[in-house]
């Protein structure tokens, strides 16, 4: 089942995943400015975020079977629509579209996953499902580029929404024959006899998904803007720019799994301080770095923490409710990220527009400390 799901994770992003490496060629299309490049992310980011929150509550209410399904063959019917777009507002649409239908996939699949393991090992087990999508964010800039210089950036849409509609419905089928998936939607959808968590717990709940998400709605806009960052401030090519985007989410099939190892040792909130410690002085850095080797570094880095931050996030998060409402509570973890993402990638790109990259990556780092700092105060010195 794990397995299974690693895919899953994998075919889910595929579409997503092509936004931030095709926009230079989006960009080249529609003349657009950095402002309106955000809008692009955001267009996704923004409803994708919004749909997160219906998307928890009917997990828990209608078992996660259906909306895991509808998470992957939804992008996909969404990306066939981007890729016979026009015009950049019929792109937008279409790009929401995508969004709003593909957000059922992460409130559903955590809590499925870590029914199937013990709790000693959620870390591990959501660090092994995230390869998958990381798997998926790497490739794809590769893939994506390579038939978009064949085929313009409309083919890329097209071609990789076929296989994702294919392995949609067969996911569908093989999870409704699995009698380990069966049991584990009864155990998510009816049970309903566990405490509600105290009211401390609740204030340290609050503060750790306030913090994980806007440091990862503050990376994830970064991200977006590498490809046009080194296109733009590097001057290399657009393929060399995939390439660096790829070396980002390289770290997510190997850090994934390795900071849900060290959650489960050394405790959830140790770990996901000690990285969201560690951001601001990397964004800092990003506008400071020459090309070559230190820029390199820094975006291996910031996947690094990135892809450690997630799995443990998951799993603090499953650890600290009660089952019947999960995915709920994911909902809202993963629509503050997103949100956040779709929010703050418009802020970023007026920000370079009026400063430059320099400028606007060290407002963001100031801030991202400044939050850090803050959240931590409630945190510090608790494991789990």
């Amino acid at each position: 089942m794990l397995s299974l799901f690693v895919l899953a994770h994998f075919m889910h992003h595929l579409l997503p995943a092509l936004q931030v490496p095709l926009l230079p060629f989006i960009r080249d299309e529609f003349t657009l400015d950095y402002t309106r490049v955000g809008v692009v992310t955001a267009a996704f980011s923004i409803p994708y975020g919004a749909s997160q929150l219906p998307a928890g509550w009917l997990a828990d209410h209608i078992g996660p079977r259906l909306l895991i399904a509808i998470g992957i063959c939804g992008v996909a019917l969404a990306g066939f629509l981007v890729g016979f777009s026009q015009t950049y507002i019929l792109m937008i649409i279409f790009l929401g579209l995508m969004g709003v239908l593909g957000g059922g996939y992460h409130p559903a699949s955590p809590p499925v996953i870590s029914a199937l393991v013990e709790s000693k090992n959620w870390g591990r087990a959501l660090g092994v499902h995230l390869i998958g999508g990381s798997a998926s964010f790497f490739l794809t800039p590769i893939i994506g580029v390579a038939i978009a210089t064949a085929w313009g950036w409309r083919g890329s849409f097209i071609t990789l929404a076929v296989p994702t509609m294919v392995f949609g419905i067969v996911f569908y089928v093989l999870m409704g024959r699995r009698a380990a998936t069966k049991r584990t939607e009864h155990r998510i959808t009816n049970s309903h006899n566990e405490a509600p968590p105290t009211s401390g717990r609740l204030r340290r709940l609050t503060a750790f998904m306030i913090l994980s998400t806007f440091v990862g709605a503050v990376i994830f806009s970064i991200i977006s803007f590498v490809p046009l960052f080194m296109v733009d401030h590097f001057s290399v090519s657009k393929e060399i720019a995939a390439a660096f985007l790829a070396l980002i989410y390289s770290a997510g099939l190997w850090a994934s799994p390795l900071g849900g190892y060290l959650s489960d040792r050394l405790g959830r909130v140790p770990v996901v301080l000690a990285v969201c410690l560690i951001t601001g002085p990397v964004l800092y850095l990003l506008g400071l770095a020459p090309y070559g080797l230190g820029i390199g570094v820094l975006f291996l880095t910031i996947g690094i923490i990135q892809y450690i931050r997630m799995p443990v996030s998951e799993a603090y998060i499953v650890g600290q409710t009660s089952e019947h409402n999960r995915s709920t509570i994911l909902g809202i973890y993963y629509f503050g990220n997103l949100e956040g993402t779709g929010l703050l990638t418009p802020v970023i790109g007026y920000l370079i527009d009026q400063f430059g990259f320099s400028t606007s990556f060290t407002i963001a780092a100031a801030i991202t400390v400044a939050v850090t700092l803050a959240c931590s105060i409630l945190l510090w010195g608790k494991r789990d």
